[in-house]
């Protein structure tokens, strides 16, 4: 069995064939040509952390994937990183370990960076003036870094709820050829853009509807688990597209939940992102200006065994 350390995954990492093998995994999603278990989610409320599980297998592919993700988000006031992780590589012939990818978290922070941009390229304004970042931590930086391919826009606003933190991110962007501001609200994020990405682990509505200007597009990518929520849910009812990863996944945790549970929107109007990518469309429609679309991601496995099979196989 391969061993593999964070840095090693690093210098072996392919953002292209990541991009493509990711695209291919959701598409395979959307076909029921994956089997994907039931995901186990752990939550240590004293510790304010949480932990999932999940394994996925493409149908022909010669390895499964097994990982698991943590998130402490007490950590950086000890100065340890709030995202940490393994995943493991099997053979789907004989079941023995191929790989073990010990990337302590960042193979899962990209592959979710990555569906954003696959999110973005089918949702985002043709016209972005402004980008707007809910979070200043790791996922928010990837969130903005994959956003370079997608759209010329290199203004940015930014607003999390560490003054310090913010302060750090708007510095370390600005430096990679990004002008940005960070904002003293999220209603200032709103205000200024109308691409929006949220990243946090927050568990009440971060964005209110009344903020949101016609014409946005939001990304959600922090509602990975039962409890989350970083939408007001009036958004996703305003929305006129609302794309999710998994419909089935989606139905029972993240923004689209609420919004299913308040009797907001119908199960039939999700369209899945797999199908989307599929079909080789845009889902907003680029004639309505005012058009406000939702892209909800809460994590599928097969992205973890696309993005493992992308350095480790």
């Amino acid at each position: 069995m391969k061993i593999w350390t964070k840095d090693e995954i690093i210098a072996r990492f392919n953002m292209e064939r990541a991009v493509r093998m990711i695209e291919e995994g959701f598409i395979a999603y959307s076909r029921k040509t994956v089997q994907v278990p039931p995901v186990q989610n752990f939550r240590f409320d004293a510790a304010n952390g949480d932990c999932c599980v999940k394994s996925a297998y493409v149908d022909g592919a010669a390895a499964f994937a097994v990982k698991v993700s943590t998130g402490f988000y007490g950590n950086p006031k000890q100065g340890l990183p709030s995202n940490n992780g393994l995943m493991v590589l099997f053979s789907a012939t004989t079941g023995e370990p191929v790989a073990l990818l010990q990337d302590e978290g960042w193979l899962t922070s990209v592959r979710t960076a990555l569906a954003g941009q696959l999110a973005a390229r089918l949702l985002a304004p043709r016209e972005v003036h402004g980008i707007g970042i809910i979070g200043s931590g790791e996922q928010a930086r990837l969130q903005l870094e994959y956003l370079q391919p997608v759209t010329g826009c290199r203004d940015v606003f930014v607003w999390g709820p560490s003054a310090k933190n913010r302060g750090l991110f708007a510095e370390q962007m600005s430096a990679r050829g990004f002008n940005v501001r960070a904002m003293d609200s999220a209603e200032g994020v709103a205000a200024n853009a109308n691409l929006i990405v949220t990243t946090t682990p927050s568990r009440d509505p971060l964005l209110r509807s009344d903020w949101i200007r016609d014409g946005t597009h939001i990304t959600a990518v922090g509602a990975d688990s039962a409890g989350k929520q970083e939408l007001d849910p009036a958004i996703i009812a305003r929305a006129g597209v609302i794309v999710v990863d998994s419909i089935d996944q989606c139905s029972k945790y993240g923004e689209i939940s609420h919004a299913l549970s308040a009797g907001l929107i119908q199960a039939g109007q999700l369209l899945e992102l797999g199908a989307l990518l599929d079909a080789r469309q845009r889902a907003r429609d680029d004639s309505d200006p005012s058009q406000i679309t939702v892209a909800d991601l809460t994590g599928v496995a097969v992205q973890d065994v696309q993005i493992a099979a992308s350095v480790g196989a």
